[in-house]
């Protein structure tokens, strides 16, 4: 079972904070420092000092780490135009030696694309679908060769699809709860599907319909990995993770029924049960970035637990 570090910067971050927690993650034997792509905090916070943008943070990040994959959970198709995506996400990638993972999805806040002048259509999806074949198209263009497309929401016209990523490809993460679309989407372009805070008892489906739509096209299921994320939140001891729960706002019961979270027995019992529903790869919501001390906490007692 791989473990990643996810981290929600909207909600009050600066680029340092962030540092720490990578460099964190990659010390302590993390396979990755993911974080969100949002502009706007959610929920009662401040946010302050402000947002930080996704990409920008990465290429930071690449600089900064030597081992740990660098990615989004997820970037937006309504915040960057796919040419510009496709080039970022490269660069990010030559910057890393070769680190880089592109979560993409539709979008769904309407705040955050209202406060800061982003048009928000009523249908998104069809732009993810053509989002998703514009960047791996560029990607996959040999090099001397041009690209071209023509859809409902775009037009290239003989790009040259440069810069080249490192790796060949670099992973595609689609995810979401659509029971039809979704997994078609993943089957055709992914190469991770990610199951995001859902209910424990929905997850094992939610996989087996992934893994129908790969036989619907051909494709062998088991290409793709199957990952969930779901809020961390541990303790050596119950006062220890009454504590934690109290410093993000959540209540120690309801994140005992849908999070990763408890004492130490716990945590390990309730990855073992992720484990079984089919997922290969865990994405820990981290909230209290402060808070290394979890982290630490987690790859001493957890890990070595989990065989």
């Amino acid at each position: 079972m791989q473990l990643r570090i996810f981290t929600e910067p909207q909600q009050g971050a600066t680029y340092d904070d962030l540092l720490a927690v990578a460099r964190a993650t990659e010390t302590l034997g993390f396979d990755a420092f993911f974080r969100s792509d949002h502009y706007l905090v959610m929920g009662d916070g401040d946010g302050l000092p402000g947002p930080t943008d996704a990409w920008t943070t990465l290429a930071g990040l690449a600089r900064e780490t030597s081992r740990i994959k660098l990615g989004t959970l997820v970037s937006s198709a309504t915040f960057r135009h796919p040419g510009i995506l496709a080039i970022q996400v490269a660069q990010v990638d030559q910057m890393s030696g070769g680190r880089a993972e592109l979560g993409l999805g539709s979008g769904w806040l309407a705040e955050e694309h209202a406060a800061y002048g982003i048009p928000f259509p009523d249908k998104r999806f069809g732009i993810l679908e053509e989002q998703l074949e514009i960047i791996t198209g560029l990607w996959g263009t040999p090099v001397g060769e041009s690209y071209s497309f023509t859809g409902e929401h775009y037009r290239l016209t003989n790009s040259p699809a440069l810069p080249k990523p490192v790796q060949t490809p670099v992973p595609v993460i689609i995810g979401g709860h659509g029971k039809k679309r979704t997994p078609a989407l993943a089957a055709r372009f992914a190469s991770e599907f990610n199951l995001g805070f859902a209910e424990l008892g929905s997850i094992a489906s939610a996989f087996a319909r992934v893994r129908s739509a790969c036989e619907d096209i051909g494709r062998d299921a088991d290409s793709l990995t199957y990952s969930a994320a779901h809020v961390l939140c541990v303790g050596a001891d119950e006062a220890e993770y009454t504590r934690r729960a109290g410093a993000i706002g959540r209540e120690p019961a309801e994140l005992r029924e849908h999070g990763i979270a408890g004492t130490v027995p716990e945590v390990v019992d309730r990855i073992g049960f992720l484990r079984e529903t089919g997922a290969e790869r865990l994405y820990l919501q981290v909230l209290d970035l402060q808070d290394l001390d979890h982290l630490d906490l987690v790859a001493r007692e957890v890990v070595p637990q989990l065989g």
